[in-house]
């Protein structure tokens, strides 16, 4: 196989990641994908940092079997985590890219009111996104730690009272003092798009890091020479930890969506 058609690994703690993968479908759409999905083992959110590392790397180890060109580390934490030590152990041999919070086009549309930080617990706690809040001090920044949302995406609810009850506990006590944008800091969260909409009921920016991260992973391609000439569409196989064709199937399905 010519490297140019080597597939791109994706990578992610269950099936936020196909978020990711369905932006890089549409930009790169000649590539060849492969995603691995550690459902088994989610969510990260809630291990220690490293545990994330360990999972990660041998996310990874089963992606280089697959022979990859390139990395995406499709997931909030594990970027938060481990893209560091992933970089120092793999990048001679690939170009791996990471996913962080798209903070700064929501500080950029410059609204009025407070912009929410949607995420899991470990990922607010990590230096890396303390570092990205200090970039942008200025703004008014609430951090929203999202225990058991990954959970409910991962079963599938991504619609429907149980998701909107659970988003209502979370926004309204924020909507008093006004939202000018809220991010989401996980790759689970914009299956929930609608839902967030929904509860909030008002015009309201709703971002993702999805389109920054695949224009990184366009431009690594690039740089490196790798990126696929070929002119059809290309091939995406999906795997997962759990053994379940219902974890498989709701991969293709968000996939489609």
């Amino acid at each position: 196989m010519d490297s140019e058609d080597r597939p791109i690994g994706f990578f992610d703690s269950g099936v936020g990641g196909i978020s990711v993968l369905k932006e890089a479908v549409k930009i790169l759409s000649n590539e060849n994908f492969v995603y691995f999905g550690d459902s088994k083992m989610a969510p990260y959110g809630v291990r220690t940092v490293e545990e994330v590392k360990k999972l990660t790397f041998n996310a990874v180890e089963f992606l280089l079997k697959k022979n990859i060109k390139a990395l995406v580390v499709a997931c909030n934490t594990a970027t938060s985590a481990a893209i560091i030590d992933l970089r120092k152990a793999y990048s001679k041999y690939m170009p791996i890219v990471g996913i962080e919070p798209a903070l700064k086009p929501a500080v950029e549309c410059n609204r009025k009111g407070n912009i929410i930080i949607m995420a899991t617990p470990m990922t607010l706690a990590e230096s890396k996104f303390n570092n990205l809040m200090k970039r942008y001090s200025n703004s008014n920044i609430l951090p929203l730690p999202c225990s058991g949302l990954v959970e409910l995406i991962e079963e599938g609810k991504t619609e429907g009272e149980e998701i909107e009850h659970y988003l209502e506990e979370k926004l309204i006590p924020l909507k008093g003092n006004g939202i000018a944008a809220v991010v989401l800091g996980c790759t689970h969260y914009p299956f929930i798009k609608k839902s967030i909409s929904k509860v909030l009921n008002q015009d309201v920016l709703i971002l993702d890091g999805s389109k920054g991260t695949v224009r990184q992973l366009k431009r690594q391609l690039i740089k490196y020479h790798i990126e696929s000439n070929k002119s059809k569409i290309g091939k995406i196989k999906i795997f997962n930890s759990m053994n379940s064709q219902y974890i498989i199937k709701l991969s293709y399905k968000l996939l489609k969506e």
